[in-house]
């Protein structure tokens, strides 16, 4: 005969989610690089370990500060690039022939203009003109109605 023995029954789950044992390990990962680094920028650190930016010895450093700063002046001088606008105008088919007869005379001559390079030099050279001169040029253009054109 077999003795029994105090041990405990097992007590019965609470729940459903208590009676499944746990098979999924803790899958949780801490935040990604990306948040890191944007958490760091955030606070006004950097990302990068400290280790890689180490001092320059004085002398390099002034001579490199010089030289970066004629440098930094001539990238600001280049960077600053006029905004383009865009833009669409009516303009009568025979003096819409002239843009291409310029363009065919600027290639004999060795120079590839675009429509837009040639009403730009055209610009300049109507802003070049004395007020009378302007006035003559502009009367010389009839007026146009202006908008699209009917089909």
């Amino acid at each position: 005969m077999q003795q029994a023995t105090n041990v405990p029954a097992p007590a019965a789950p609470a729940s459903k989610a208590d009676a499944k044992p746990d098979t999924k390990p803790d899958t949780k990962v801490s935040k990604p690089a990306k948040e890191d680094k944007a958490a760091a920028k955030a606070a006004g650190k950097s990302a990068k370990p400290a280790a890689a930016e180490k001092a320059k010895p004085v002398k390099a450093a002034a001579k490199e500060g010089k030289a970066s700063k004629d440098l930094k002046e001539a990238k600001e001088a280049k960077a600053k690039k006029p905004k383009l606008v865009r833009d669409s105008f009516t303009i009568p088919k025979d003096e819409y022939a002239v843009i291409d007869d310029l363009k065919l005379r600027g290639a004999q001559l060795g120079h590839q203009a675009k429509k837009s390079e040639l009403l730009r030099a055209g610009l300049k050279l109507l802003a070049s003109l004395n007020d009378q001169q302007l006035l003559a040029a502009l009367r010389a253009v009839p007026a146009i109605k202006t908008g699209r054109p009917s089909k």
